[in-house]
């Protein structure tokens, strides 16, 4: 539970005196051999403490800088890159000659843009020595015997360098720090001088934890497969840059990874970085192809290095990093048999810090005392999954997708009216069809409002109000077979819920939370560095509909992924898109339904032209991931729901998505 923040001062002595009369009250107890001080390493026969203890004086903890060679020379001015890393740990350990593991946080964000809902920012005394570390990691686990190491990005901060958004350079910044700790590279006491700085602190053991773009660096650190990372605890990240400015070819955002580069790097490194900004121009064209640096960027089709456990946490709402980015890296994982956990919220791109603030804290407590300690604490025999049914209503799964979740072949179908069509297993009769013309002034949100009503800028698909709960849980795709009339076309495809209920409200600035005055401490402070960050409460909002996933892509690339081409018009193509992973409950009495349109407003780039596109209903369907299977199906929508529980028919409202102009992997918008 959280501490208050209290008025009192300790002084060094009673500092000193307690941690010391708490360290001998565990070394001398029956349990003690498993305390913070000599864990074993997954004993199976532990007995003892299950959990690490706050032992160690924080205000009196070692805090130092030291620069690590990366091996790189990204600026080109012919000396090898060193990059900053930020240290705190525990005194008492090494003048008693024990080893400590790593917790580590690699980011481009400490000095340009802060880390964390109150968007802090690393501080140094007047010596340059470190004093504020954001967030609470440090605060937290350095009395519990952890080190904290804040990596700056190359390029970014005090280190050397330039950023490369995701690329070698970027993950070597991180990489190389793991070497570091275990021996295998050089560090040094200054940024430009000769004396060696080594970690002989460190028993080697490092786990990497951030959000967004961190939490991107400990996925791209993962997939090398570097020998020391225990486990990664990735929040919202990305697992492929191309996914984060592309969807299967449409543009996402209306800029690129330059862009990034350019709002995250140190002044000094805008002016030796030409070079690279260039590159990051000229390597990823705003057509979408999939080029090198898109592949080089690309950390799923190296998941079987990952030696590391997962710990993911994604929001289901997340329209920053989108949910598409779990999907992938935890499909990819699966087939490796990597340990792996899950948290899936209903926020949009939030950290669980701030959504359920005790619950998370004590476990990644449990998550790296089992994988950093070596303690048998069970929590890898836990559920692998928690998800968010309801703002703050959590529901466990023991595997996730669970066991019995098998993808079903759904179909639409012509309805009574134009653009107001079923949705089931039986295909549509051949020559069937719907037409609709791209509308770049509507949304998802206005698509799904109308479900019922036809409108030109959408085809929609529906089932009959469920007599049963309908439950989704993973990834699905939609194969759609469209003939436009003009040589570009964008296509959307979003599953919805159609019904009441109260969500959290992921459009809104804080995305699903919102931020309270009081504060909640976690774990011991300095003058410098408190452990004390403000409260927060969901941000929910009523609805009539909640869209559960969507996917985009370029109809021009129906014939490779990377790359898109010309569209004849009058011709019918096919092209299967991915939605994003998630895992929702349609209640009885709510109906499911498919809509494809063209240009999602806000969430993609619309396209050269505004082109009208015929389906054929008789080629065009939806694999979607149901718990039960088809069997599940067959039984929701069989018989007829209670009346009362039939959901209105006419416009409704939804949540309607952020409209930032740009966004960066980490939170902020502008």
């Amino acid at each position: 539970m959280p501490i208050r923040a209290r008025g009192t001062r300790l002084t060094y002595r009673s500092l000193v005196v307690a941690a010391v009369a708490a360290l001998m009250t565990v070394l001398l107890s029956p349990a003690g051999a498993q305390g913070a001080a000599r864990p074993p390493e997954n004993s199976a026969q532990q007995s003892g403490p299950l959990e690490s203890r706050p032992v160690y004086s924080y205000e009196n903890a070692v805090r130092e800088s030291v620069w690590v060679d990366t091996g790189l020379d990204g600026d080109g001015n012919g000396k090898s890159d060193r990059v900053a890393v930020d240290v705190v740990r525990p005194r008492e350990p090494a003048l008693q000659g024990r080893k400590i593991p790593v917790i580590m946080d690699a980011s481009p964000y400490y000095s340009c843009c802060g880390r964390g809902n109150e968007s802090q920012l690393k501080t140094y005394d007047a010596d340059g020595r470190p004093v504020q570390f954001p967030l609470y990691y440090d605060n937290y686990f350095v009395p519990r015997g952890y080190a904290f190491v804040a990596v700056d990005l190359a390029g970014t901060n005090r280190s050397d360098g330039c950023i490369d958004v995701g690329g070698r350079s970027d993950v070597q910044s991180a990489k190389a720090v793991i070497d570091w700790l275990n021996g295998r590279a050089r560090g040094y006491t200054t940024r430009t001088g000769g004396d060696r700085a080594t970690a002989g602190w460190s028993n080697g053991r490092t786990g990497m934890i951030g959000k967004s773009y961190d939490g991107t660096i400990a996925n791209g650190v993962a997939a090398t497969g570097v020998d020391g990372l225990r486990t990664i605890v990735p929040i919202s990240a990305i697992s492929s840059w191309y996914d984060y400015y592309f969807a299967q070819g449409a543009p996402l955002y209306n800029s690129g990874p330059d862009w990034l580069s350019d709002y995250v790097e140190s002044p000094e490194a805008r002016g030796r970085c030409a070079a690279v900004q260039q590159q990051l121009v000229d390597e990823a064209p705003r057509t979408g192809d999939l080029t090198k640096l898109w592949s080089d960027r690309d950390y799923v089709k190296d998941a079987r290095k990952v030696r590391a456990s997962v710990f993911a946490v994604h929001g289901m709402q997340d329209l920053n990093v989108r949910a598409k980015h779990l999907g992938q890296w935890w499909d990819a994982l699966a087939d490796q048999g990597v340990e792996r956990k899950i948290w899936l919220s209903q926020t949009g791109h939030v950290d669980p810090f701030d959504y359920r603030r005790a619950e998370w804290v004590d476990t990644l407590h449990r998550w790296f005392d089992h994988y950093l300690l070596g303690y048998d604490n069970g929590i890898d025999r836990e559920p692998m999954a928690d998800i968010e049914r309801h703002p703050d209503q959590w529901s466990t799964d023991r595997v996730w997708p669970p066991r019995t979740t098998h993808t079903t072949t759904v179909r639409p179908g012509s309805g009574s009216a134009p653009g107001v069509g079923t949705l089931a297993l039986k295909p549509a009769r051949p020559g069937a069809g719907e037409t609709f013309t791209d509308d770049p002034a509507q949304s998802e949100t206005e698509w799904a409002a109308d479900l019922d009503r036809t409108t030109g800028d959408k085809a929609g698909f529906r089932t009959a109000p469920l007599t049963r709960d309908l439950r989704l849980s993973g990834s699905s795709t939609v194969t759609v077979t469209a003939t436009p009339t003009t040589s570009t076309a964008h296509l959307s495809a979003v599953l919805v819920d159609i019904g009441p209920d109260t969500v959290r409200d992921y459009g809104s600035s804080g995305e699903g939370i919102t931020t309270l005055d009081d504060r909640t401490c976690w774990g011991a402070s300095t003058t410098g560095d408190s452990s004390c960050f403000k409260d927060t409460r969901a941000d929910t909002v009523t609805v009539d509909l909640t869209v559960i996933s969507r996917g985009w892509a370029d109809l021009g690339t129906y014939a490779s992924a990377g790359h898109g081409r010309p569209l004849t018009p009058g011709r019918a193509y096919t092209i299967t898109i991915d939605l994003a992973a998630t895992d929702h409950v349609v209640p009885a009495g709510h109906r499911l339904a498919l809509i494809v349109a063209g240009t999602d407003r806000d969430l993609i780039d619309p396209p050269d032209s505004e082109p009208s596109l015929t389906l054929d209903l008789a080629r065009t369907s939806a694999k979607l991931p149901f718990v039960g299977g088809a069997g599940a199906f067959v039984r929701a929508t069989a018989g007829s729901a209670p009346a009362t529980a039939t959901p209105r028919a006419v416009h409704s409202e939804g949540v309607a998505p952020p409209r930032p102009a740009h966004r960066i992997p980490g939170g902020s918008r502008s």
